[in-house]
């Protein structure tokens, strides 16, 4: 996040301007190492335009973020300096925006900031999950374990995604496959038979001419086409940026058959993961609830983890707030988080339904494969079978005719 300020130096010289970092408090805190006195801060907001949601850099993927936290956990392991350390891991990046962030953090870890604090003037390639975690370890004087944590959480998240993508890649590419097929018959193949029927006479087929006026639509009217489409995807774009497009479409995507059921698990994985490596570095149930709000995607979910912090705060146990929301925590959920916080192992416990859900993800992929498989098939067989009908039945009209 941006935030605005104005401080005094030490000289009681008056200065405005901006700074990014994940929290106010984290602003004011990197201000205050520069030595100057803030005399207001708050949090800058952009015009809400379009061009405001477009990202011209490329975003640093989880991968990335990995391989480098794990690199630096094991350079610090070696007694390497930090600052030597991350200088040396910018010559590797492949991307100038990360580069260029590490040798920043780099120079303010130089000059006297902890690296924490460092890493949270880029908010937007390191998360204050990460920061947090990095937070704990270096009060603990284990920073390179927490690295270390960071790492294995990063891994276990792009792992996941990668599933995802990977069950979305074959219904994508039929789905292709099938407009491209139909963009060539439209295009090229139905021309030529409107021209042989309007040469020989003959009165196509139903299919045939369902087929004809269908082109004539799209001929006379692809403008109109083409706009509808413009335009929809302007206004989506838009309001799914929105507060409460974004909830609506979350809202849907846990509704619609057949990726509902992965989806939740997929959120299920994410919240006990975060939560449990949060409470394994030392950070209270109250704040790991908190932190995580911040990094659930799925404004669903970012509502009810919202509820739990509330309750949480006020004395409640989060299992039985839970019980409330048995359409998206199922009943094995609550009871593994009453019986970890009965026992005061919640962190192992919620250990446990991660390793638990992420075998129930791949099934559930290899399940929704296997059913997607014949069903595409089916339709392709059909689309393929209605337009091969509609052109051989015009065809052997105009050829009977000779």
């Amino acid at each position: 996040m941006k935030f605005t300020y104005q401080a005094r130096t030490t000289e009681g010289k008056l200065e405005t301007g901006t700074i990014e970092a994940y929290s106010q408090d984290a602003a004011s805190e990197l201000l205050h190492k520069y030595n100057v006195f803030v005399t207001s801060i708050k949090e800058a907001k952009p015009h809400d335009s379009l061009l405001n949601h477009i990202e011209l850099t490329p975003r640093v993927s989880k991968k990335e973020l990995a391989i480098f936290f794990r690199q630096l956990s094991i350079m610090l392991e070696s007694q390497v300096p930090v600052v030597q350390s991350l200088t040396s891991l910018a010559v590797q990046m492949h991307k100038a925006s990360f580069k260029e962030a590490l040798r920043k953090v780099a120079g303010m870890v130089e000059e006297g900031l902890p690296l924490s604090e460092s890493l949270a003037a880029y908010p937007k390639i390191f998360g204050a999950f990460y920061i947090n975690l990095i937070k704990s370890g270096e009060a603990s004087g284990r920073i390179s374990q927490a690295l270390h944590n960071v790492s294995e959480h990063l891994e276990q998240e792009s792992d996941i995604s990668a599933q995802v993508r990977q069950a979305m890649v074959y219904p994508i590419f039929i789905i292709s496959f099938m407009g491209i097929a139909f963009a060539i018959i439209i295009l090229f193949l139905v021309p030529k038979i409107a021209q042989l029927i309007n040469q020989t006479g003959v009165k196509p087929p139903p299919l045939t001419s369902a087929l004809l006026s269908f082109y004539g639509f799209v001929g006379d009217y692809w403008w109109a086409g083409a706009g509808i489409i413009i335009i929809t995807i302007v206004f989506l774009t838009y309001y799914l940026n929105t507060q409460r497009g974004r909830k609506w479409w979350d809202l849907l995507s846990l509704r619609t058959p057949l990726i509902n059921d992965l989806l939740k698990k997929v959120f299920l994985v994410r919240f006990a993961s975060n939560i449990s490596t949060l409470l394994i570095a030392g950070v209270s149930i109250n704040k790991a609830l908190a932190i995580t709000q911040n990094t659930v995607n799925n404004a669903v979910y970012r509502d009810i983890v919202h509820e739990f912090e509330e309750r949480v705060s006020e004395g409640e146990k989060m299992s039985a707030v839970m019980v409330a929301h048995e359409d998206y925590f199922p009943p094995f959920v609550s009871q593994m988080v009453k019986i970890g916080e009965d026992t005061g192992k919640l962190d192992s416990v919620l250990t446990e339904v991660v390793n638990f859900y992420q075998k129930e993800i791949k099934r559930t992929i290899d399940l929704f494969a296997a059913l997607l498989e014949p069903i595409v098939i089916i339709i392709l067989g059909v689309t393929i079978t209605i337009l091969a009908i509609s052109v051989l039945s015009s065809l052997y009209g105009v050829i009977g005719t000779l």
